[in-house]
């Protein structure tokens, strides 16, 4: 609506224009074929006027801006040999193409020199100084509300294809938000849940009242998995970096990997963002070392040390001779942009060890915020 709103304006003004001008030469009592060639003209004019008002004008070739930019010229000059200063308006239009279509120093240099050249016509015609300067007066406004109005256009259609853009990007960002989170959230869930099974299976016939217990921790995580596809759906989702410390443990004792986890008291003292993020990163971390490794044994290590919460996950089942990138996988890219967002940091490292295994660690590293208020998901 804003930009046909603009559209019309600048349509309605420069109608304006040539009728003024239609009304002046018909003042002159002209004969049919003078009168022809008038409106002949004015129409010619006003197509040109069209082209050099266009948003897309700036985009066209040089070339061709000069040759419409010339054929505009002569009909602005040329008429005033039949029509005298009844037809000086038009140098406003020409005044006003000079700024759209010519670069700044040059437009409003020759935007002034056209405005000036109307001087010449008032004093051919003998008009007196104060219709000549009115005359040159008039082109100088003219060309200024045909620039002024031409531009606005411009303006208004470049924000609506910016607001498009935007709105486009926002559903771009909701949809690689929607496979983060499905990503980052489930994959650990589902994880556990096949590891939970495959245990269950091997205690049934030697020890059923564990497999039961198994069992339920299967529902709980069941459970989780569809409260974190709601959340993911509706876009808001609440972790705790402890809670998840304690689930990582259970999931990767299920796994037959010996866990060992240091961690603080005080890390209770999270904000929701930092814990939220923080859990996030141990799930992925989870679920890649379960995935994507022979570990047997892991070390977890969640600590607030000064300004910064740092947690590290290390195991001793790094497979392959170099480390994958951050960059190079969607699981460790998602963490690395996630830790970006609140100003943290993810490192990955091979460390030496003892045995003839190196040993992989991944570290998280955010600034220490406390409580701050809950906020929508960041992505």
């Amino acid at each position: 609506m804003a930009t046909r709103t603009a559209r019309g304006i600048l349509l309605a003004a420069l109608v304006c224009y040539l009728g003024i001008t239609f009304l002046n030469i018909l003042s002159l009592s002209l004969d049919a074929y003078d009168l022809t060639r008038a409106v002949v003209c004015l129409m010619l004019v006003f197509l040109l006027q069209l082209v050099h008002s266009a948003p897309g004008i700036s985009k066209a070739r040089m070339r061709t801006k000069m040759l419409t930019l010339a054929a505009q010229g002569v009909l602005s000059y040329l008429p005033l040999i039949w029509f005298g200063v009844f037809w000086g308006s038009m140098a406003g239009f020409f005044a006003g193409s000079l700024l759209l279509v010519l670069p700044t120093a040059a437009g409003w240099t020759l935007y002034g020199l056209t405005a000036l050249s109307m001087i010449i016509p008032g004093v051919l015609d003998d008009r007196g100084v104060i219709d000549t300067v009115y005359l040159a007066q008039t082109t100088a406004l003219t060309g200024l509300v045909v620039y002024g109005l031409s531009r606005l256009t411009s303006l208004v259609d470049q924000l609506h294809k910016a607001r498009t853009d935007l709105a486009r990007l926002a559903v771009s960002n909701e949809q690689l938000r929607f496979s983060r989170d499905l990503h980052d959230l489930l994959g650990y869930s589902l994880s556990a849940v096949s590891l939970k099974n495959e245990l269950i299976r091997r205690l049934i016939p030697t020890n059923p009242h564990r497999a039961c217990e198994e069992v339920d921790e299967v529902l709980v995580i069941s459970r989780q998995a569809l409260a974190d596809v709601r959340r993911v759906a509706s876009g808001y989702r609440e972790m705790s970096l402890s809670s998840e410390l304690t689930s990582a443990e259970s999931v990767l004792t299920a796994a037959d990997v010996s866990v060992t986890v240091d961690t603080q008291d005080d890390i209770e003292r999270l904000g929701l963002t930092t814990s939220t993020v923080l859990a996030t990163v141990l799930r992925e971390g989870v679920t890649n070392l379960l995935r994507h490794s022979k570990a047997s044994r892991c070390w977890i290590s969640a600590r607030i040390e000064g300004d910064v919460v740092r947690l590290a996950i290390a195991n001793d089942g790094l497979v392959g001779s170099h480390l994958r990138s951050p960059h190079t996988g969607s699981g460790l890219g998602n963490l690395e942009r996630r830790l970006e967002d609140i100003g943290g940091r993810l490192i990955t490292q091979r460390l030496p060890d003892a045995s003839d295994t190196d040993l992989f660690r991944l570290t998280a590293e955010t600034p220490m915020r406390e409580h701050e208020p809950t906020t929508r998901a960041q992505g």
